[in-house]
Formats: structure tokens, sequence, C-alpha cells
């Protein structure tokens, strides 16, 4: 298993629920999937994704001891200026100048760049459609590779990406609920430390004008899963998705789940993430 500066947090001293996750079967081929329809004849995915029942830890107890570079992730405070996140507007004028300071203030970083960001609202509904929302990915994933993460770099920054290269960089996201707290399907999220890389499995992931890559993950009984229950509006999960520097948490595995607490009658989850990428000296 991987090794650490640090012991996992102990999970067995704080409550847990217990839930199904979906994992990532090893293959014998390149696993990929098609975020539109495939060419004829070939399938959406090769991915399977097989369940396993895994105990995930509330980890509200030990919020202030959560850091994003041990376990490689973090509960952050924040309380927004954004009314409407679903305000295109206001999102690019105030949610990613938020997000770039609050991470920022998380990491030290000298600059951070927010490229991105996903609404999603759950309704169940299978519709791929443009306008349909996206829906909470319901396997265990991490956003970029050892490859993409340092592509998704050179993307962005086009000429200043190989000096910027040449220092730290990371990939951290800013998960948020939006209109109401996150108790539907909430985020269980892997400790770094209990992970091991040869569990990490590459995919491609192909638009229609580029194509990129995420891992799934294998199942180890040796992992550790966490969650914040109740995530408030006042407040934010950073998920650390790639770092260059190998002597901390590099990637932070993690997946919507169906908590068995929900009261019934729970509106269903609405959020957004922010991708980021600090830059360090």
């Amino acid at each position: 298993m991987a090794t650490s500066l640090a012991a996992p947090l102990a999970p067995e001293k704080l409550e847990m629920v217990s839930a199904s996750l979906g994992f990532t079967e090893r293959g014998t081929e390149k696993l990929y999937f098609y975020t539109f329809e495939p060419p004829e004849g070939v399938p959406q995915t090769n991915l399977a994704i097989r369940e396993h029942r895994v105990t995930i830890a509330n980890a509200r107890p030990v919020a202030g001891q959560l850091s994003l570079d041990l376990e490689g992730f973090a509960l952050v405070p924040h309380r927004t200026a954004v009314r409407d996140f679903w305000d295109e507007a206001q999102t690019l004028a105030l949610g990613h100048r938020e997000a770039a300071e609050i991470v920022k203030a998380a990491t030290g970083a000298a600059c951070i760049v927010v490229f991105d960001h996903t609404l999603r609202r759950r309704t169940g509904d299978p519709d791929r459609s443009p306008h349909a929302p996206r829906q909470p990915v319901a396997r265990v994933h991490v956003d970029q590779t050892v490859r993409s993460g340092p592509q998704r770099v050179r993307d962005i920054m086009g000429d200043k990406a190989e000096a910027l290269l040449s220092r730290r960089a990371a990939i951290v996201n800013v998960w948020r609920p939006i209109r109401h707290a996150a108790q539907d399907h909430p985020l269980a999220l892997g400790d770094a430390r209990s992970i091991d890389p040869a569990d990490l499995l590459p995919s491609e992931q192909i638009f229609r004008h580029r194509s990129g890559e995420t891992y799934g993950l294998a199942y180890h009984p040796a992992q550790r899963w966490h969650y914040i229950p109740d995530l408030g509006l006042d407040e934010c999960i950073l998920i650390k998705c790639w770092d260059s520097d190998e002597a901390v948490a590099r990637f932070a595995p993690h997946s919507a789940f169906d908590d068995p607490t929900t009261p019934p009658g729970t509106p269903p989850r609405e959020s957004i993430e922010f991708r980021t990428i600090a830059f360090f000296d």
C-alpha cells in the first residue's frame, strides 16, 4: 500500500454509515468513455463498474485536522456573494474570483487560475441532451491523472506552461452545495494515504474536440472513506485532483453516494464545482 508521512485518519473512532460505492474493474484494454454519442457500433464505454459496500466515516469532528496535502481534501468555511449560481454571469464574475481566493488561502500558492465550473442537479433523469442538468457522478473517480494533469496546464496556460510546470503546480476542485445543504447524495472522499497508486486506473475521457484522462479506482478493503454530512451553503470542500509534488497527497478519489441517513423528503442535491490550478513559487 501507499506510504505517507502520517497515518490515515482513524475512521473507527468516528460515527460511520454503510453505503455502496461504484469501483472500476480492471481490464485488459485501455479504458475509455465517450461524453457524447459514439461512432456507430462503438460502445459508449468499456468501463465495468462494480459496487462494494464500504463504511464511510463522518469527518465533521476532525474537520479542523483535514489537509489537502495529507488526506487530499479539506473543509473550508466560506460565505458566497453569489445569489444564484445558475446565473452564468454571476458565477463567472463572482464565483470564479471567490474560488481563486479560497484555494489561494488554503494552499499558500502564488497564483490561482480558475479554468472551469460544472453545475449539477440530481434528477435521476438519464437525459443526455446538451441542456439537461449534469448529474452527480456515482462512481469513484479522480478528475485528472499523472498524464492529464500537466496536459491540462499546457492546454490552459499555453506558452507559459513549461515555465510554470518547472515549479510545483496542483489542480484543486472547490465543491459546494447551492440553494440548500447537501444532505442528498453527498460526497464520499478517499483518504489519499490509504490509496495504493496501483489501484488508480486511467481511462480516456473522449469529448467532441479533445480527449482527457481520469482515474477510476479499483476496490481495496484498506481504503479509508470519509464524508461531511449536511454540508451547508457557507461551506466548501476542497479536493486534490493532481499535484506535481510527489511528497504530498496527489489524488483524492471521490464519489457521490446514497446516504442511508438522509431524511425522507430531502430536496435533491444541487452543487457546483470550480476547477482551479494552483501555481507555487
